[in-house]
């Protein structure tokens, strides 16, 4: 990877675009050596010719011997995720170039015009030796900004023909430019398009970037003023670069990272669960997102790779059970099912990560009945999740301890398995498999 080895970089990037261990395990070795490239965001609406652009400024680039790595974001569906990565396409001068990295990326359906790994592969071209990177994000329009607070230039492109979509826009990507590049500057109306953006900068407040922004005028096509734009870019990078401390662009992107990094650690099951109470209008989508941020906060705090699965209660009428923890705590969402195995009917009440099972038996023969002719309705079991069932029970009877029954699959295809109460200090045991959502 410091090499920059093209096939060793192409693998790295795909471990990182699936979001795989290995993937963040690599960036967290490599992060020592990042800081060093300059990170140029092209931006701008659908057909001003940022590809183009980015094909031109990387040929300018190479002729003054440094090297470029191209991230190039493409628009997917946001329900399939598939994607034309096109970009490419216009860039195949530059593919047999060692010193050109060229990566299309899908945005699979995130919104801010980049990929969510986008800056995770920055990371990696920096880590990897390059000079510029150059991100090319999709043709945006108000609100998709995220280049902003990756990038250390952001160059909008616009072109003539817009008309009055400069002061539509001018609300969103127009106040993320650091250089505002206008391309097809040989047709008619490029003239407008910098009065439109001159007029723009003259309202705007003194702490507004584009007021200072530079305007140039390019013709992408023939490559015409493209060394011009490249030096006001160049100019602006050394501005930023003594402007607010890196610390302020980090937190931005922390709060990212952050982001990211709890929506991932929600599980459907969770997810799919509150959907269903807010559905309902049993519960507020405020009230479920606070008991979701709660559940993943804790589960991120606290990874034994145990947890508590559930409290089963014998109980001789599900009816009746229900009148207390449904009617009087006013726990919803129950979902009852009937495990013929083990004879008896579930109903399964959600307690944040965990829930109460109320066990009525459904025969005489049942565990539960003869529980609860001997003891009378009560706590019946414990159950724990583990990592891996199998493994677990391998230890377990190599250290001789009681098991009930091999390993079989129980309610909603859960596999489980009991520990005899002689062995875990008088309470039955129940070791549940952990499920991967």
């Amino acid at each position: 990877m410091r090499s920059g080895d093209p096939r060793a970089l192409a693998r790295a990037a795909t471990l990182i675009e699936n979001q795989t261990s290995a993937g963040r395990e690599l960036l967290d070795a490599l992060f020592a050596n990042t800081g060093r490239a300059m990170t140029f965001g092209i931006t701008g609406p659908s057909g001003a010719g940022k590809s183009t652009l980015v094909s031109q400024l990387t040929r300018t680039l190479r002729g003054q011997g440094k090297t470029v790595g191209i991230l190039a974001v493409d628009p997917s569906s946001p329900y399939s995720h598939g994607a034309i990565l096109g970009d490419r396409i216009r860039m195949q001068e530059h593919h047999s170039d060692p010193g050109v990295f060229i990566r299309s990326m899908a945005t699979r359906g995130q919104l801010g015009g980049l990929a969510r790994t986008t800056f995770d592969l920055v990371l990696l071209l920096d880590a990897a030796g390059f000079d510029v990177i150059l991100i090319e994000t999709v043709g945006i329009g108000q609100d998709e900004v995220d280049i902003a607070g990756m990038a250390d230039v952001t160059v909008v492109v616009l072109a003539p023909g817009f008309g009055d979509d400069v002061q539509a826009i001018k609300a969103g990507i127009m106040e993320t430019a650091d250089v505002f590049a206008i391309n097809k500057a040989d047709l008619p109306g490029a003239e407008r398009v910098e009065q439109d953006i001159r007029a723009m900068q003259s309202f705007g407040g003194t702490n507004d970037r584009r007021i200072a922004a530079t305007i140039r005028r390019v013709s992408a096509s023939d490559g015409q003023g493209i060394e011009d734009l490249l030096r006001a870019i160049e100019e602006a990078a050394t501005a930023q670069a003594s402007g607010p401390p890196a610390e302020l662009a980090w937190q931005s992107r922390l709060r990212h990272l952050l982001r990211d990094h709890f929506e991932n650690g929600i599980p459907e099951s969770e997810l799919s669960r509150h959907a269903h109470s807010v559905a309902a209008r049993t519960e507020s989508p405020w009230a479920a997102v606070d008991q979701i941020a709660r559940s993943v906060f804790a589960l991120s705090v606290v990874n034994t790779g145990i947890d508590v699965d559930h409290l089963g209660v014998a109980v001789r009428s599900l009816t009746e059970g229900l009148r207390f923890y449904s009617d009087q705590l006013g726990i919803q969402d129950v979902h009852v099912e009937t495990v013929a195995v083990e004879r008896v009917k579930v109903a399964m009440l959600p307690v944040g990560q965990a829930r109460i099972e109320l066990l009525e038996p459904t025969g005489d023969e049942s565990a539960i009945a003869k529980f609860i002719a001997k003891r009378g309705p009560g706590l019946h079991h414990i159950a724990l999740r583990v990592e891996d069932l199998e493994a677990t029970v391998r230890r377990l009877v190599e250290a001789n301890v009681r098991l009930l029954n091999e390993p079989r699959a129980g309610a909603e295809g859960h596999r489980y398995v009991f520990v005899h109460p002689a062995s875990t200090g008088g309470v039955l045991l129940e070791l549940i498999q952990r499920r991967v959502d």
